[in-house]
């Protein structure tokens, strides 16, 4: 995780290494970005902030198109099967990328194999919160109290094998916590319930907490990440509360169909970066919650090697399987 000022200059050094010129005749029709969920969701606001400046520099129309369905994987799915000529890529995120692979009987693509990255993009830091019925007000106060009530406290998710539930699964295991893990169907019915006292934590995207925290609703007692966040720089990191190798978050981004030129990788991770390097661009990512990343193609890809094995690890510890 970059802080503000040390993702902008990530991404401005990023763009040293890559090419200027187009690809010889690269790209010679609309780009397609599919969203492998429904339109109106954060990633299908971030593609449509970096779409706008990519179709800039690119010469050509950034389409954003959504094909949602099973968390993610008839989205990038259809980008598999496409022309790997660089017209069509993908705003791909965690579950499809790095943890349904480890859940699913059967996955229609290999995602290290199938799939050509081009840049990681934004990386949006998960909040460990606890509702108005839990008197702790800091880590160590909550770990205590769990700790005296083995499988009495829950933690509420976005439903079985979302983002939310593998941050929980991974706070419990870290913390050696006999918590409940109690799944709803999307973020909005599991943050209701905390704001009931319904639940008791829940670890869920900054942006959909923020919100309650700043209303006194729930309390913010750590972040996962390594650098506290610039948008609440009073709640520390969970390492700074006592307990280390807690860190998650959703993460966004572009992928093509393996087999893709590496020229137009590099045309299409050039206007990525020149996106995130525009101040309207970057100013209204920071107003999501998240922190702009960029990086090469090869980053990208040891990213995502590092996410399947570390995700691989808590789902099998946890026992997590998708039907």
């Amino acid at each position: 995780m970059l802080t503000r000022r040390g993702a902008g200059a990530a991404l401005l050094a990023c763009c040293a290494g890559v090419p200027t010129a187009r690809a010889q005749g690269f790209p010679d029709q609309p780009i397609r970005l599919i969203v492998p969920f429904a339109a109106g969701g954060p990633a299908d606001t971030v593609a449509r902030l970096i779409g706008r400046v990519m179709a800039q520099r690119l010469g050509q129309p950034v389409v954003v198109e959504s094909r949602s369905g099973a968390g993610g994987v008839v989205g990038v799915e259809a980008v598999v099967r496409s022309r790997p000529d660089g017209h069509t890529i993908v705003l791909a995120s965690t579950g499809a990328m790095v943890a349904l692979p480890h859940m699913m009987p059967r996955m229609p693509y290999d995602p290290l194999r199938d799939l050509a990255p081009i840049s990681l993009v934004i990386r949006v830091p998960h909040l460990l919160a606890v509702g108005p019925k839990i008197p702790a007000r800091t880590l160590p106060e909550l770990l205590a109290l769990a700790r005296k009530q083995p499988g009495q406290l829950t933690f509420g998710s976005a439903g079985n094998g979302s983002t939310p539930h593998l941050a929980g699964e991974l706070f419990r295991q870290r913390a050696g916590l006999d918590l409940v893990h109690v799944p709803y169907r999307g973020a909005a019915p599991a943050v209701t319930d905390l704001l009931a006292g319904q639940v008791d934590m829940i670890l869920a995207d900054l942006p959909v907490l923020l919100p309650h925290v700043r209303g006194g609703a729930v309390k913010a007692l750590a972040i996962a990440a390594p650098e506290r966040s610039a948008t609440l720089p009073e709640v520390p990191t969970m390492a700074e509360a006592g307990l280390s190798g807690v860190e998650s978050d959703t993460w966004y981004g572009l992928l093509a169909p393996a087999g893709t030129a590496p020229d137009r990788i590099g045309v299409l991770q050039q206007s990525m970066i020149a996106a995130l390097n525009d101040a309207e661009t970057r100013r209204a990512l920071l107003e999501q919650g998240g922190n702009p990343v960029g990086g090469t193609p090869d980053e990208f890809a040891a990213f995502l090697r590092q996410e399947t094995t570390k995700w691989g690890e808590v789902i099998r510890a946890a026992h997590i399987r998708m039907e």
